[in-house]
């Protein structure tokens, strides 16, 4: 049942980070971080909540992926709310599991430019998955990878 796809990510999880310096501009350096993050069921099982806690170079701080099931579609929606930014939540991207992979998009701004966001799910069956956050300023023709999480079970 797809409403099972994020089961794989249910409980607590030791993560690292890799995240892109700047977005969009050329540019090769990264910051390396840990973090933690504990995922359980809501909604009777057709959505999950994510707890993150994010220990950056310049702070720590902490964040929430919400997640969804729309059994009708077919498809998963996932919104992120970052605790420094309390009222806002971004945009969701909405997709799907085929193959073991979660791949999830959506419109979005960037520094005041149009762009398309992906995100990835890859390693799903092999109890240490991985994250990929992308974005794309030509519609989806090229993307940069600007953010990756590998979990290790806690």
């Amino acid at each position: 049942m797809p409403a099972s796809d994020f089961d794989f990510q249910q409980g607590r999880w030791q993560v690292k980070h890799r995240r892109l310096r700047a977005r969009l501009a050329g540019c090769t350096d990264w910051d390396e971080f840990d973090g933690t993050c504990e995922q359980r069921p809501i909604l009777g099982g057709a959505g999950n909540i994510e707890d993150n806690l994010l220990h950056l170079p310049d702070g720590d701080y902490r964040a929430v992926a919400l997640r969804s099931f729309d059994p009708a579609g077919g498809a998963w929606a996932i919104w992120w709310l970052d605790g420094r930014n309390p009222h806002a939540i971004d945009v969701p991207v909405i997709g799907r599991f085929e193959g073991g992979a979660g791949s999830f998009h959506a419109d979005d701004v960037h520094e005041g430019r149009p762009v398309r966001m992906r995100f990835l799910w890859l390693g799903t069956d092999t109890g240490a998955p991985r994250w990929e956050q992308a974005l794309s300023a030509d519609g989806g023709e090229s993307w940069e990878t600007n953010w990756t999480m590998d979990f290790t079970r806690a």
